[in-house]
């Protein structure tokens, strides 16, 4: 599987087609893929049509390389059904951000998971494949080798899962866009970038002016200092360490304030000097 299915949604599909294809046509397929025998590879309302070619075998008669046309139409899902998921897409921001972005949320199958449906195929009924060569078995190496290619473009747009399912990318965020999250999303994302402008500098440089003045002029004052500063008054608050405690200390068990239970013993020792002088 190396060179397909790079994403999860690549893989997603491969594995889809690993339940209903044996393993020894998606081998033979896998090399048509990588080998270039696909000619032409063209996704066009819904419908994947290919040109392949054919090997030569003189023992069935094939004595000059046959041309295959393969088409690959995936069931597509209604317009209604449709409606309900881009509803409930449209009222999620992060899935709406993502998807207007052109990118694919991780999870966003969980939603097609609610209402029914599958964004991948799931089955053998989902697919309707045809080849023009004369293999009876269905899928044969020349639609296998399709089938790896077509991973292989998921790989790179995510968005043909949505076509392929009958919605392109235009329909899809043209719908997204008129929804209420989607109108604020869409001016956010329009914005006009601010032009960057190149500089020398990342750091203000200084400018220098002409001095109109002398140095002595410059330096000099009319207005001389005052010889000793003016004397700042401290605040005197009383009893500061008792009042930082607060009325309630965690140490205070009692039902009264501790400051006035200390302005009490204050005043009652300050009396009690007085007394004894």
């Amino acid at each position: 599987m190396a060179g397909f299915g790079k994403t999860w949604w690549g893989k997603r599909f491969i594995e889809a087609l690993e339940t209903f294809t044996d393993d020894s046509r998606l081998a033979r397929g896998r090399a048509y893929a990588r080998n270039g025998r696909i000619l032409s590879f063209l996704i066009e309302n819904s419908v994947v049509t290919a040109t392949v070619r054919g090997s030569i075998n003189p023992y069935f008669g094939v004595r000059k390389e046959p041309r295959y046309v393969t088409t690959i139409e995936i069931e597509r899902i209604t317009t209604q059904r449709w409606s309900k998921v881009i509803g409930e897409i449209s009222q999620k921001a992060g899935f709406v951000a993502k998807l207007l972005m052109n990118e694919m949320p991780d999870n966003i199958e969980d939603i097609f998971s609610r209402h029914s449906l599958a964004l991948l195929p799931q089955s053998e009924e989902d697919i309707k494949a045809v080849c023009s060569c004369p293999d009876w078995a269905n899928p044969c190496k020349h639609i296998a080798g399709v089938y790896y290619l077509l991973a292989s473009a998921l790989d790179n747009d995510p968005f043909l899962m949505f076509e392929l399912r009958g919605l392109s990318r235009a329909d899809l965020q043209g719908q997204l866009r008129q929804s209420p999250l989607g109108r604020v999303l869409s001016e956010g994302l329009n914005e006009k970038e601010i032009e960057l402008e190149a500089v020398d500098s990342h750091y203000t440089q200084p400018k220098t002016e002409e001095l109109k003045c002398t140095y002595s002029e410059f330096w000099g004052t009319g207005r001389r200092l005052p010889q000793l500063a003016e004397p700042v008054s401290r605040a005197v608050v009383p009893a500061i360490l008792i009042k930082k405690q607060g009325d309630y200390p965690p140490f205070w068990h009692r039902d009264n304030s501790f400051i006035e239970a200390m302005e009490l013993i204050y005043t009652q020792v300050r009396s009690k000097n007085r007394s004894s002088l």
